[in-house]
């Protein structure tokens, strides 16, 4: 039998403030990045005549994402970026995994010992200094391994995957082990399969990690090829002359604001990490519950 709750006029007072209040809340939101979009396909003589402030354009161009694609250095900070993307967030959920499991088993020897190391470090840290003398003295400066390396495993998302590999039912271990298989077998046929949401949920972490990364490209490169996009995007923020940190023509600059300039390549930036999130949205909540709640 189906129990049916009537709902009084205070519930509908109640919902509409409560759904007038999101939709605020989203408008407030987005409305950054529509601006930024809006102003990226913006004649300059449209921004010029509204004194920089385009809500919504009378005509459109391309020009500016023209401009900055006939540049090498946007193809090729994507490109450095995709890559250390894709390899750190691989490399980070391969040594998170190796770290996690065995630490989830009670019985491992020392494993006390060594989750108290970890939780220290998520309190304690050397310092920068002592950190670019690590990655110095390793050889790994003016290379991309100094964007993934130093932050090859996150302590809060290791405890995260400790704890959801501690919720997986032990009976279905036990069973593989019966069956002849080795603890990487288990790992690998058993237990990752049945782990896909928190693997999902921290690689997107992982991964939004590397792709909006900046300062450590600004504290390890000095060689301009292997800049990623977001520290070629603050370049052109902080620096007056776009053109000078685009390595075009100046001539050409002179049909587009430094701002348009600027709107499209955060359009460029941001595009990828936009259309990635919701595709891994469906695992985020699931992931997150079952790996900070020990059941």
């Amino acid at each position: 039998m189906t129990i049916t709750l009537k709902r009084t006029k205070s519930d509908y007072i109640v919902d509409f403030f409560l759904y007038v209040s999101m939709t605020l809340f989203g408008l407030v939101t987005l409305f950054p990045l529509y601006y930024v979009f809006i102003m990226s396909i913006t004649p300059i003589a449209e921004v010029l005549r509204n004194g920089g402030f385009v809500i919504w354009p009378g005509e459109m161009t391309l020009e500016a994402y023209k401009y900055i694609f006939s540049s090498d250095r946007i193809p090729n900070a994507l490109k450095i970026t995709i890559i250390v993307t894709l390899l750190g967030t691989f490399l980070n959920l391969m040594v998170t995994m190796f770290l996690a499991y065995p630490l989830s088993k009670r019985f491992l020897p020392g494993r006390n010992f060594v989750l108290i190391g970890i939780v220290f470090t998520m309190l304690f840290s050397g310092g920068l200094i002592p950190l670019y003398l690590v990655v110095s003295a390793t050889g790994l400066l003016n290379t991309i391994w100094a964007l993934i390396i130093p932050g090859l495993v996150s302590s809060f998302n290791m405890l995260i995957m400790k704890t959801y590999f501690e919720n997986l039912p032990g009976e279905i271990e036990e069973a593989a082990k019966v069956d002849g298989c080795s603890d990487i077998q288990t790992l690998f046929k058993i237990v990752l399969p049945l782990s896909m949401p928190i693997i999902a949920t921290l690689g997107l972490f992982y991964g939004v990690n590397h792709w909006n990364a900046y300062f450590s490209g600004i504290m390890y490169l000095t060689d301009r090829a292997l800049m990623p996009i977001q520290v070629v995007l603050r370049n052109m923020i902080v620096t007056p002359n776009v053109s000078s940190e685009l390595g075009v023509n100046i001539s050409e600059l002179q049909q587009l604001p430094p701002e348009t300039i600027k709107m499209a390549t955060v359009v460029v930036a941001i595009i990828p990490i936009l259309i990635v999130y919701p595709l891994l949205q469906k695992y985020f909540v699931k992931g997150m519950l079952l790996g900070s709640i020990k059941g």
